[in-house]
């Protein structure tokens, strides 16, 4: 028993001329994951209908319409016969073999069919009841899911615990119909939505979810990241649900979006204390916010219910105290003194032609052009233009020439050059 694909040109004669019905399902919304096929009977032009015709029973013949996303599957008394992954019109053929028209996307689908499903040979008897379904294989969006209550995420860059509510959706597929339909829809009488589906999977999908979001922490990802993170979650969840979901259900994730990601009030608390402390660990921050600080104080001073003159008394006296030390000009220039030692530590050295200072990494002069040429201290100079220490270069792994130093002046070398480059000597 098996299907045969029927040329475009004869299906209309086929189902006019005989006494045949035919198997259909015009769509397949989001929402429907299986379907039983509708039957449908054509009318003869002087006997009218086909009235011996059963929907349970598919005649030697018979008609079967497969559309772009489905997958029909042909049940013979709760076993699958028969299937067909490729779009088209396909003829009933008691006499043959299954034709297992798996197409390139689903040809996983043969093994499967061998494993679970029942192989007739020819001239196989006709079973006692025979359905077609067609199986939604579309991309399913819109799934919904959210946390009702905080769940811990140990964030890499906070380095501590904190209690998250994240809510977003997640798309999935069926990767393998018949899978799918032995292992979780069976022989339903009309659809299985996917509603079905849910009430079966949401506490499967939320525990692998957890297990991405703990491996989204261990690859370094913030929680605020994780919104960012669909291919990865998507990714860490199909491993995570290899078992339960791909093998035994024949369904694989797409993506999974994070719509929203929302710390709670003890955590938020913690982000800001944490992120105000690190804010404040530059030197420049924390004179900038002493400098608003003073500011402030000395505007409510102004404002002092008991007069100006009252309030700046007690500013004064609080300066004082701190040793006279913090007022604005003070924390202005070391604001200014701060700026210019974080220049001076990004350059290296001055430019030999013209005395600009130079960044680590320029090659060349900004002012005059000239080419820099990197001294080591205690080192020596690699071919790749790193200023060294040790055996081996820390750029490009070379290792240190054993000739490294100019003989006549004590310069430390260029691998490979050939002349020193301070008194010009030649290197033998």
């Amino acid at each position: 028993m098996g299907l045969i694909r029927a040329f475009q040109g004869a299906v209309g004669t086929v189902m006019a001329d005989q006494w045949k019905e035919y198997f259909t399902c015009d769509s397949l919304s989001n929402d429907v994951l299986v379907a039983k096929g509708e039957f449908k009977t054509k009318k003869r032009k002087f006997f009218g209908n086909n009235n011996r015709a059963s929907e349970d029973i598919i005649t030697n013949g018979s008609i079967i319409a497969v559309n772009e996303g489905q997958v029909a599957l042909i049940v013979a008394d709760g076993k699958i016969v028969e299937f067909c992954a490729e779009p088209g019109a396909f003829r009933w053929d008691e006499s043959t073999e299954p034709s297992m028209l798996a197409g390139e996307f689903f040809s996983g689908m043969i093994d499967s069919f061998k494993r679970m499903g029942h192989r007739f040979t020819f001239g196989g008897d006709t079973g006692a009841q025979q359905r077609v379904y067609y199986v939604n294989v579309k991309e399913i969006f819109d799934n919904r899911f959210g946390t009702q209550t905080p769940m811990p995420y140990d964030d890499p860059y906070y380095k501590t615990a904190l209690y998250i509510r994240y809510f977003g959706q997640y798309s999935f597929k069926i990767t393998d119909p018949i899978v799918f339909f032995s292992n979780v829809a069976g022989n339903v009488e009309d659809t299985y939505t996917r509603e079905n589906l849910r009430a079966a999977c949401t506490d499967e999908f939320q525990t692998a979810l957890d297990t991405a979001l703990a491996l989204c922490s261990a690859e370094g990802f913030k929680f605020s990241q994780l919104p960012m993170k669909q291919r990865e979650l998507a990714r860490f969840m199909n491993d995570t649900l290899d078992e339960e979901w791909q093998n035994r259900r024949g369904m694989q994730i797409v993506s999974v979006a994070l719509n929203k990601v929302t710390p709670d009030e003890n955590s938020r608390k913690r982000i800001e204390e944490f992120d105000t402390n690190v804010m404040h660990s530059d030197s420049a921050a924390m004179t900038g916010g002493l400098a608003y600080a003073q500011m402030q104080a000395m505007q409510k001073a102004a404002d002092n219910s008991a007069g100006a003159m009252t309030g700046f008394m007690g500013f004064g006296m609080a300066r004082e105290a701190m040793g006279g030390a913090n007022t604005q000009a003070t924390l202005l220039q070391n604001a200014e003194k701060i700026a210019a030692e974080k220049k001076a530590d990004g350059a290296l050295t001055a430019c030999k032609n013209c005395g600009k200072p130079l960044s680590r990494d320029a090659r060349f002069c900004s002012e005059c052009g000239a080419k820099n040429e990197p001294e080591a201290e205690d080192g020596w100079i690699c071919a790749c233009g790193n200023a060294a220490q040790g055996k081996f270069c820390s750029e490009c792994g070379a290792r240190r020439p054993e000739s490294a130093i100019c003989s006549n002046c004590g310069k430390p070398l260029r691998a490979g050059a050939k002349f020193c480059a301070e008194c010009g000597a030649k290197i033998d």
